[in-house]
């Protein structure tokens, strides 16, 4: 059989021959030098390398060999070529080479300190160089690996001061990135036709492997993860630390670990309002959510905690009000239950417990009459007296009670009275075993008052409990259009999409 040598390469700088060198001293030599050399010279084969690197970059992130060369110094150079020299960055394809640049720092800066201290103090700092794509100097595609990159790089003590020294500039660009972020990559990406969009991008969003589907899917994704590593650069300023909930939740729950944060947090109602919400909800953030009530609650100095229970003494036996008439009924609503009714219920006979025991399922069957008879409002009256009637012990009965008055004001469209009495409903019920009706009806109600992600979560936890609780039940039809409406609610670009 005839044998063919393989072609040897003749160029005494090429890359993959240098990664094959067996002698260590003289690899570390050669790739040194090409490290320097690349962005001095022109060559086709430089994307190559920089895709290589990019893959061994992201598979070993915390090897240092690459970094002691000069690899940071070389990212760097080629970062600002691709910026100053346009006719360069738009010859052959170069023009993925920013892109492979940022993330190669950004892999290297991941986890390993010393490593992201050598990228900043290395005899060109990468910083200002990411910083110019994250200004947006050539799309959104190399903005997304530089807010990676950069975040990392923040999340280090050793690293922070040199990034701290633009902190003005990335603070307002993470801001206005996070803001605007999915806007610019539907409009110039995701809305546009597919013949007409960058072919370098889908090339990057596919791996070169093409298909409309894949492209759309991973540039939905991409431009979540731009909207959550801006976040996340954010997030750093706020605490210098790299927390692990990016998506806008931490960033508020570590302002809030500081007296000012928790002084500008409760002053917009709307936060407060979606944390509330958040907390009450199926949602996966709903117990950071709570930890930053929590926070709040604490604060004797915050307007959102003025009063709480172990003070209202002061209030109720003083003849004092609170400055909002919502806030006066709510802690007095949550002051009856928790104080005054144990008490009384305490006080009470055996015969007159069992009494009220026997008016409340008597209520109980009036309120479902009335309901059915399409008397809305007086099955309302009815469960209303029947919740104020039923002794704390009875909790079924109390479940089933705010559940059937969440249903009445759904009706009634007063989706915040709906979603108040489902959540006291579910929490009656359980975690072990919670009540679905309810998990329902506040999915419902989220609905009605356009919280499409917290009915979305609601709605998904009440078809996992009816199908815990039966090997056979289906997903029901009511539930499948919930689920299918609010999903494309939820899309992260619905709000841009004009046939949405």
């Amino acid at each position: 059989m005839l044998k063919f040598d393989e072609p040897q390469c003749t160029n005494p700088s090429c890359f993959f021959c240098s990664m094959k060198e067996p002698n260590p001293f003289r690899r570390r030599s050669k790739l040194a030098a090409i490290f320097k050399e690349i962005p001095r010279t022109e060559s086709k084969d430089h994307v190559l390398v920089l895709s290589g690197l990019w893959n061994i970059a992201m598979s070993e992130p915390d090897d240092p060999e690459f970094p002691s060369l000069g690899l940071f110094e070389c990212m760097s150079k080629l970062i600002q070529k691709s910026i100053k020299n346009t006719a360069w960055l738009l010859k052959d394809q170069n023009i993925f080479i920013p892109y492979y640049a940022a993330h190669i720092i950004g892999s290297y800066a991941m986890n390993k300190e010393d490593l992201a201290s050598l990228a900043v103090e290395s005899k060109v700092s990468v910083v200002p160089a990411l910083l110019e794509l994250l200004r947006g100097r050539i799309s959104w595609v190399e903005q997304r690996a530089a807010a990676r990159a950069l975040g990392h790089l923040a999340s280090h003590e050793k690293s922070f001061g040199a990034v701290s020294v633009f902190e003005e500039e990335i603070v307002k660009l993470s801001m206005e990135i996070a803001t605007t972020c999915l806007k610019n990559v539907y409009e110039s990406f995701l809305g546009v036709e597919d013949s007409l969009r960058l072919k370098y991008q889908s090339d990057l969003l596919t791996r070169g492997l093409g298909g409309l589907e894949t492209e759309n899917q991973k540039a939905e994704e991409w431009g979540i993860q731009l909207q959550c590593w801006s976040l996340d650069l954010l997030n750093c300023f706020a605490s210098r630390v790299n927390r692990k909930s990016p998506g806008g939740i931490g960033l508020i729950k570590t302002l809030c670990k500081t007296e000012l944060g928790r002084s500008r947090v409760s002053e917009v109602r709307e936060v407060i309002e979606r944390l509330c919400d958040l907390s009450r909800s199926s949602d996966d953030w709903k117990e950071m959510a709570l930890d930053t009530l929590l926070l709040l609650l604490k604060d004797s100095n915050v307007r959102v905690a003025q009063v709480v229970l172990q003070e209202y003494h002061k209030i109720k036996y003083s003849g004092l009000k609170m400055s909002s008439e919502e806030a006066q009924r709510s802690i007095e609503s949550l002051w009856e239950v928790k104080v005054e009714r144990k008490k009384k219920e305490k006080l009470m006979s055996e015969t007159e417990l069992e009494e009220r025991r026997k008016m409340v399922k008597s209520l109980k069957k009036q309120g479902k009459k009335k309901f059915l008879m399409g008397f809305v409002e007086e099955a309302m009256e009815i469960y209303t007296v029947g919740i104020d009637l039923c002794p704390l012990y009875m909790i079924r009965d109390r479940v089933v009670l705010y559940s059937n008055r969440a249903q009445c004001c759904l009706l009634l469209k007063k989706a915040e009275s709906a979603i108040s009495d489902a959540t006291r409903a579910f929490c009656l019920s359980g975690v072990d075993d919670p009540h679905g009706k309810s998990l329902w009806r506040r999915s419902q109600a989220y609905d009605l008052k356009g919280s499409a992600r917290e009915s979305l979560m609601d709605c998904l936890a009440f078809v996992d409990q009816r199908i815990q609780h039966s090997s056979t039940e289906r997903v029901p039809y009511y539930a499948a259009q919930m689920i299918r409406k609010q999903m494309k609610d939820t899309w992260a670009f619905s709000g841009f999409d004009s046939k949405t």
